[in-house]
């Protein structure tokens, strides 16, 4: 296939362009967020609180005046922060974890399976819910309450794609001419992991996005910087009042959260040609 594919149902093409686009939007405006909106979201206002959307305001305020989009430009960087330092050690670990069980086999894929499966039993955002109430609310502890379960996911995809990797006929032929375990791994296995795994990346950063939004939203996020899940949570005591507060800082988790799933299933189609388009 020499070029991505695209959704076939009527409007899927312009859907997954606007929600790409909605992406990188969002992702320039939180990148050049100091230089947007300089005086972030700690300017106040207090004679304008809750006041809706208007020219020096696109967003709105919030009840002590402070301005909602940078709000939500300055979240956004927090946000993409923890997505992808999760993601960089859950891939890390799961790589390294799924990889030693899949091609060693025998009793330490036994061993290796069977932790993750005790693992999977425990449901991610309660563990995360309890790990950050118990270790308290701070970035870091966020990014290790969602990184505890995060590489399992890795781990499973990792060993099923090398035990089917081992009986692949250009595996087999090099082992055959000689070639030693270090090699193979290195120079025939561990590169047809990509794909898979940049697929599987894709999709898990926007599951730890939704997931710390919603540990900001309980309160366990970090406390100290502007959370989308902390400016949500605010956002419901005046949804009446100023239904803005809430209502913009959800279509930022929303459209983010979507624009990574689309992307993700445009990078899927490329690397699987054989796979049916939505």
């Amino acid at each position: 296939m020499s070029s991505w594919s695209i959704p076939k149902l009527p409007g899927g093409r312009v859907f997954l362009i606007t929600a790409v686009s909605f992406l990188m939007l969002l992702l320039i405006g939180s990148a050049l967020a100091p230089v947007l909106r300089p005086g972030g979201a700690d300017v106040l206002d207090l004679a304008a609180g809750l006041e809706g959307p208007s020219l020096a305001h696109p967003l709105g305020q919030d009840r002590l005046g402070r301005d909602v989009l940078a709000g939500i430009l300055h979240g956004g960087r927090v946000s993409l922060l923890v997505g992808l330092a999760v993601v960089a050690v859950s891939l890390l670990v799961g790589t390294g974890v799924g990889f030693v069980s899949g091609y060693a086999g025998g009793w330490v894929d036994e061993v290796v399976m069977r932790v993750v499966d005790v693992l999977l039993a425990f449901p991610g955002i309660l563990l995360a819910i309890a790990l950050a109430g118990v270790l308290g609310p701070s970035l870091g502890n966020v990014v290790f309450a969602l990184s505890v379960l995060g590489w399992v996911g890795f781990a499973r995809l990792v060993r099923g794609e090398v035990l089917a990797l081992k009986e692949r006929e250009f595996v087999v032929a090099s082992r055959a001419l000689g070639a030693g375990p270090v090699r193979l791994a290195l120079r025939h296995i561990l590169p047809n992991l990509a794909g898979p795994l940049a697929v599987q990346a894709t999709f898990a950063v926007a599951a730890t996005i939704l997931a710390e939004s919603s540990l900001s939203f309980l309160g366990l996020g970090p406390q100290d910087v502007i959370t989308w899940g902390g400016m949500l949570s605010q956002g419901v005591d005046y949804l009446l009042f100023a239904p803005h507060l809430a209502l913009f800082p959800g279509l930022a988790i929303m459209g983010t959260v979507l624009g990574i799933n689309l992307l993700g299933d445009a990078v899927r189609d490329r690397l699987d040609p054989g796979r049916e388009p939505w």
